[in-house]
């Protein structure tokens, strides 16, 4: 009689503690990786002919890979389009000065993580963005000042770094393997908090220097320092899955622009030459490597066409995590978290880009911009084909008339016009000393 009273109290308990275990899921920890100058044609998973990336290859092929990711084709501007989940003629953002300058308010994702309860840390670049990480909800980080910092240069501003408000010398360290130690002290402090992680890398930007891998005698430095970011991503997916966490983490991984200027001519796809570079509105001045992994999600070995852009993530984000997002802001993003999930999803029907004054709206296989030009972009990214404004084909017609309706409605001449000097890499001269 005392067994079977013991039995039934343990089966009265056990329900209890089966509701107090399921108040819901971990929430997934996010790492959003991305590269410097990293285009397509540097990553072989894309078909690139001169570079290698096994490391990267292996989280496209286990995850997600999108072939039609965008982003602004600066650094600064597709900072603030991540960040903010704005474009440029909302918020200002449409050259590299103008986004220093960005309201407080407009830099949205880190308050949104921790809404969600997350512990955040951004490691890496940041100068591009106003004030300093943790004036925007980042609870821990360290950053260095300007791009591609890499090895001690008293000449440069790379030699003084910051974690969490310190300065602190650079010495004989290599700042990429700074950047990952301290993402690997950050993930084994918070194994037990949903945590997320931006990952703003030094490679590949220029100027480009010689890795510890790289032989005395190399001739291809951009070559080692692709390989070295690789290598990087390999040792942060092994450190994952050493502390039991790869399985509830979300990787992405994306290039901020296309490739620099001094690198394009070797970053060939399929022996092709590919239409655009950094700072330019050509195809891939803003189509990017993308790529999500998901291990316990997301499907593997997925090429996805649907088209996205850096705008996407603080939609996605929120929805994933259950942050709260400002209600009375207009947010310019696009959930992809269903197709993160493995679940059906609504593809956006376009994409908006722009740098300084210049646009254009992106669709699949057509361009508008805005001087009113359209190109059939079938055969992206290595050719764009001005298609003449008294054709008589009635697909370009439609795809003129449809891309002409998304700007109207967009309106981006009405919004908040570019200050700078019409490259979207400076501000106006004159009007920056009268700001001063």
């Amino acid at each position: 009689m005392k067994l079977i009273t013991l039995l039934l109290a343990a089966l009265l308990v056990m329900p209890l503690k089966i509701l107090s275990a399921a108040d819901g899921p971990r929430k997934p920890n996010i790492i959003f990786i991305l590269a410097d100058d990293l285009g397509i044609g540097n990553v072989s998973c894309y078909g690139a002919d001169n570079y290698k990336t096994p490391n990267i290859d292996k989280l496209a092929n286990t995850g997600i890979r999108f072939t039609n990711g965008y982003t602004a084709s600066l650094c600064g501007p597709s900072r603030a389009l991540i960040m903010s989940g704005r474009y440029a003629f909302r918020n200002g953002s449409s050259n590299q000065d103008a986004c220093g300058r960005l309201p407080t308010e407009e830099i949205v994702l880190p308050k949104l993580l921790k809404s969600a309860g997350y512990v955040s840390s951004s490691i890496g670049k940041w100068g591009q963005l106003p004030c300093g990480p943790s004036d925007h909800g980042f609870d821990d980080y360290l950053r260095f000042s300007g791009s591609g910092v890499y090895w001690k240069n008293e000449t440069s501003k790379g030699t003084i770094y910051q974690v969490n408000g310190q300065d602190k010398k650079l010495g004989d360290k290599y700042m990429p393997d700074l950047l990952h130690e301290h993402l690997v002290g950050f993930i084994k402090q918070h194994q037990q908090d949903p945590f997320f992680v931006y990952y703003s890398m030094s490679h590949v930007h220029g100027e480009i220097a010689a890795t510890p891998d790289s032989a005395k005698d190399s001739k291809d430095l951009f070559g080692d320092n692709v390989a070295y970011m690789d290598k990087l991503v390999g040792k942060l997916v092994a450190e994952l899955e050493s502390q039991k966490l790869r399985d509830n983490t979300l990787i992405i991984f994306m290039g901020d622009n296309g490739t620099a200027k001094g690198q394009a001519k070797n970053s060939t796809v399929g022996g092709r030459d590919l239409s655009g570079q950094k700072g330019t509105m050509l195809e891939c001045g803003g189509l990017v490597p993308l790529i999500a992994n998901w291990p316990s999600k997301s499907p593997a070995g997925k090429v996805c066409s649907d088209i996205v852009d850096s705008t996407d993530f603080v939609s996605t984000f929120a929805e994933l995590t259950g942050g709260k997002l400002p209600t009375k802001t207009i947010f310019d993003g696009h959930s992809i978290a269903p197709l993160l999930r493995g679940e059906v999803s609504q593809p956006r029907e376009w994409i908006f880009n722009q740098l300084a004054s210049m646009w254009y709206v992106r669709a699949a296989g057509w361009k508008l911009n805005q001087a009113g030009e359209l190109f059939d972009m079938s055969d992206a990214p290595f050719t764009e084909k001005l298609i003449s404004n008294d054709t008589t084909d009635t697909k370009a017609i439609a795809a003129r008339n449809r891309l002409a309706a998304a700007l109207a409605k967009l309106n981006p001449a009405g919004g908040i016009p570019d200050d700078g000097d019409g490259t979207g890499r400076h501000a106006n001269k004159a009007n920056k000393k009268k700001s001063e």
